[in-house]
């Protein structure tokens, strides 16, 4: 299997359920963007990561699961990394992690905020994993259509103003990113997101697009990666912090309504996947 055919097996397998017609919006997306976002975290020094949607007082496991996956397996490459949310998951995970607090909950603020945080911080890379974003009027909503903009902050302009690279990753049309396939995601019955961005990764979930990045990561960097991704322990977690399931609500180990074993089986399929890589056959860019 060469680079490119390991790029397209992942691309297909991050959208084979088609839970919220990802399938039908992948094949407007330029194929290879696993790939090409990846070769950007490849090249990073440090790397922005934006996650947490709010689901009532509290957060959901989509999303902050992928992007600590990306944050521990970015730092095993020598990375600097920083996790971009709100409270409360920002609190809930700063004795661990490196967070920076979004703090804005209007758009003018969040503009603001952005720019400052984006000049003290000089990302190489801004990525949003399950990050809502600005509807054309300017308001946060859920699959449900709720407007949640209250208890939304900011992060849309991260990827906006940033002088580097941009990446998102969604799994429904109202995440950051999703702007990028404006067209293909208005006939979706969703409050489509208006922020676009340099490469989109569509997924059934959102934390297996993250996945994705971390298996294409360790076939060009030839490190194993996939093998520290603590899928169950995290969902514990997470569980523990308070994360409830953005279907059900409930403080459970699932995402999307999805138990955690079908989180593992894709790590499995990843890790059969980039086994399969013959380095012989296609070397990968500089």
């Amino acid at each position: 299997m060469t680079l490119s055919d390991l790029t397209e097996a992942v691309e297909h397998l991050l959208v084979a359920r088609n839970l919220r017609r990802m399938a039908e919006l992948r094949p407007a997306l330029n194929p290879g963007y696993a790939l090409r976002a990846a070769r950007m975290l490849d090249s990073a020094q440090t790397v922005l990561i934006g996650t947490g949607f709010p689901v009532d007082e509290t957060f959901e496991t989509d999303g902050p699961l992928g992007a600590i996956a990306l944050y521990q397996a970015l730092e095993l490459l020598g990375k600097t990394c920083h996790l971009a949310c709100a409270d409360p998951l920002a609190s809930a995970l700063s004795k661990d992690f490196r967070v920076l607090k979004l703090q804005a909950f209007n758009v003018a603020q969040g503009r603001a905020e952005a720019q400052t945080n984006l000049d003290l911080l000089k990302p190489d890379v801004v990525l949003s994993i399950e990050r809502p974003g600005l509807a054309e009027d300017n308001r946060y909503y859920n699959m449900r259509g709720e407007d949640i903009s209250p208890r939304c902050a900011v992060f849309d302009y991260y990827l906006t103003l940033a002088s580097c690279p941009s990446i998102a990753i969604g799994d429904g049309g109202n995440e950051i990113g999703m702007g990028k396939l404006s067209a293909e995601v208005s006939a979706l019955d969703i409050h489509a997101a208006a922020t676009s961005c340099d490469e989109l990764l569509v997924a059934d979930v959102s934390n297996w697009g993250g996945y994705a990045l971390i298996a294409v990561l360790e076939a060009i960097t030839e490190t194993p990666l996939l093998p520290h991704v603590t899928h169950h322990e995290t969902l514990g977690y997470l569980s523990q912090l308070g994360s409830v399931d953005g279907v059900t609500r409930e403080n459970t180990m699932t995402e999307d309504g999805l138990p955690a074993a079908a989180g593992a089986d894709l790590l499995d399929q990843l890790s059969h996947l980039v086994a399969q890589l013959d380095p012989q056959k296609e070397y990968p860019a500089p």
